[in-house]
């Protein structure tokens, strides 16, 4: 099943778009005055194939934006492939900073800025509060996978192809780490590093074929927005339940919920993401610290 299938049973098929089908029309009346019989007919193959291509387009777009009945029953897959459509068509990163401000268990908020050149500041405060800036020392990349030193090039350049990312990804970790350890590593590079759209889609699309990543249905985060859960369980003693809410539309990680003791009731631990992206504005207030927090 391609992506466009995929997305029309998330969905559902979509009415053509009038207006496309008018500029088309009207392109097809203009080729037909044409005075020579060839000439009209490889434009009208031409044509006929720039429509295929629009509608494919169109309805990608008209779907993705569209709600999902109630009661509709879709497999997580299909919507992991949905929101790979979703994170390959998006912008490449502009801007100075890498920003991303998260609130912790519905109390503290923090802050991380990070430039292309491996330079990060980090920001703490309880929710509603400001709250000072730190500057990392430099010693330290702003980003890591599985303990290991992640820089922005570093990420920039990793694979867009699902299974070529999952064996480099694979090679960070620590031998004999399970498919929760994988997971977590490769859901990583969704919400908490700036990768760019061809890796978070083959991000999305490797999620979609591990096993262990489970469909939950749709939720709401803290802040009230509407996604879809998805599940893995991460090693240790007790059971981790980790949970992400993702909004298919924008491709983005709206929550992360860690539940431990699953299986017998315990502690739960949420990270919501109030904002992730590019930006020109930077922190206003820094102190230079020797280490990384």
């Amino acid at each position: 099943m391609d992506e466009l299938s995929s997305i029309r049973e998330l969905y559902g098929e979509q009415p053509a778009d009038p207006a496309l089908k008018a500029r088309v029309r009207e392109r097809l009346e203009t080729e037909s005055r044409s005075s020579s019989r060839t000439s009209w007919l490889f434009s009208w193959r031409a044509t006929v194939s720039g429509l295929a291509a629009a509608a494919v387009a169109v309805a990608a777009v008209v779907a993705l934006a569209s709600p999902r009945t109630a009661g509709e029953t879709v497999s997580g897959r299909s919507i992991l492939l949905a929101a790979a459509t979703t994170a390959a068509s998006g912008p490449a990163g502009k801007g100075t900073y890498w920003h991303i401000e998260k609130l912790h268990d519905g109390t503290k908020v923090t802050d991380l800025w990070a430039t292309r050149d491996g330079k990060a500041w980090t920001g703490e405060r309880m929710a509603g509060r400001s709250g000072k800036v730190v500057v990392f020392s430099g010693k330290r990349a702003p980003f890591s996978m599985a303990g290991k030193d992640l820089t922005y090039e570093q990420i920039q350049r990793l694979p867009t192809d699902p299974a070529a990312l999952k064996e480099w990804v694979v090679g960070m970790l620590p031998a004999g780490s399970g498919d929760g350890v994988l997971a977590d590593a490769v859901s990583g590079l969704l919400w908490s590093k700036p990768s760019p759209p061809g890796v978070r889609a083959a991000a999305y699309r490797l999620l979609g074929d591990l096993p262990n990543v489970h469909y939950l249905g749709r939720s709401t985060d803290q802040r009230g927005r509407t996604g879809d859960a998805f599940a893995f369980e991460l090693d240790g003693d007790p059971a981790v339940e980790r949970t992400l809410i993702i909004d298919v539309a924008s491709s983005q990680v709206l929550s992360c919920i860690d539940s431990a003791g699953v299986y017998g009731g315990g502690t739960q631990r949420s990270e919501v993401v109030l904002g992730a992206g590019w930006t020109d504005k930077g922190p206003a207030v820094s102190e230079t610290a020797s280490t990384r927090p």
